[in-house]
């Protein structure tokens, strides 16, 4: 509209009205520019700020997964069978735990890509991080560690061993998070809810736990599952000799565990190990964070092969699994007999 008294040509009205669009253009295309290189650069994370919300989130499911365990609410049930046959059970501690840590995650990265060995329809808008970095993450991990969203895969175990926690057996039960950047594991969180004990790492910037002083690899003492064993003690014993001491234990987590220096309130109960070995199939949230726990303090998890694991994708490993720290891990796989993780 013409200010009051002033009669405009419709050449005039065209005129004032390009002026009037020039003049909101000048005021918003700095914002309007802004976002578009926002949006073009893409979403970016901060993995310090991530790591701390994987120890957040995995004290915040061992937390349920106890509360659970104590007053008796299991609710278990099967989800069906593994390929050896066993039952893979659900509880209402895998649930509470996987409702808490999904998210968490999920409301603090929303562009992040989040697989967890559950699935609920349950959204809790309101869970948030606390914005709390614990102290010696601060003090090992710097800030401004950035990398696109779309490059990040998070991987949530929220009840590892589930099998042991319905018998009662929680020095195996433990929670984690594992965080992967472009299929590689960079940050690894494993929580024991039982003696709140958390053990983290961040690849090549630090961890809070070391290895061992000392390992034997002739023979190793290994390490395997005692419900998914497949044929892993013939396996174990035809490469290592007979007299090979066979450790069976619940839980991926507390198996790497195993093969790390544990502080000394936790050595009375935890096993001591040379080598994990796996030769069956196994899922991806299992033994991630364990992959990036030992890579940062110098160790390996491979298939059975030697092989990489790719932490993006299908959230099935076909290929079993080798795991150690603190001895020669290529001179254990030379020692492997030839199997198929197919066919067991």
């Amino acid at each position: 509209m013409a200010p009051m008294g002033v009669r405009l040509s419709p050449l005039g009205v065209a005129v004032f009205c390009l002026l009037g669009v020039g003049v909101i253009y000048h005021l918003y295309s700095g914002v309007i520019s802004s976002r578009w290189a926002a949006f073009r650069q893409g979403s970016k994370v901060d993995l310090r700020d991530l790591l701390a919300v994987s120890v957040e989130a995995a004290v915040l499911g061992g937390t349920e997964v106890k509360k659970v365990r104590d007053e008796n609410g299991l609710k278990e049930k099967s989800k069906g069978k593994t390929r050896e046959g066993v039952d893979e059970l659900l509880t209402m501690g895998d649930l509470q735990s996987h409702r808490k840590m999904f998210n968490l995650i999920s409301n603090t990265f929303p562009d992040v890509t989040v697989n967890s060995e559950e699935h609920d329809n349950m959204v809790d808008k309101a869970a948030s991080w606390s914005r709390d970095i614990p102290a010696d993450i601060l003090d090992k991990i710097e800030g401004g560690k950035i990398v696109p969203a779309e490059s990040v895969t998070v991987w949530i175990d929220p009840l590892d061993a589930t099998q042991e926690y319905t018998e009662n057996l929680v020095k195996y039960v433990t929670t984690m998070v594992c965080v992967a950047v472009d299929g590689k594991p960079v940050i690894g969180v494993i929580h024991q809810p039982f003696t709140d004990f958390t053990a983290w790492a961040f690849v090549g910037q630090g961890s809070n736990m070391s290895p061992r002083a000392s390992y034997s690899d002739s023979p190793p003492k290994a390490i395997v599952s005692r419900s998914h064993s497949g044929k892993v003690k013939g396996f174990v014993q035809d490469a290592f000799g007979n007299g090979t001491t066979i450790i069976e234990a619940g839980g991926a987590g507390y198996k790497v565990l195993s093969l790390l220096d544990m502080p000394s309130s936790e050595t009375g109960s935890m096993d001591q190990a040379d080598v994990y070995i796996h030769v069956t199939f196994i899922k991806k949230w299992d033994i991630c964070a364990g992959a990036a726990l030992l890579n940062a303090l110098g160790g390996h998890m491979t298939t059975l092969k030697g092989e990489a694991i790719d932490y993006s994708g299908a959230p099935l490993n076909k290929g079993g699994l080798v795991a150690s720290v603190g001895v020669d891990h290529p001179a254990l796989l030379e020692r492997l007999p030839n199997l198929d993780p197919e066919k067991h």
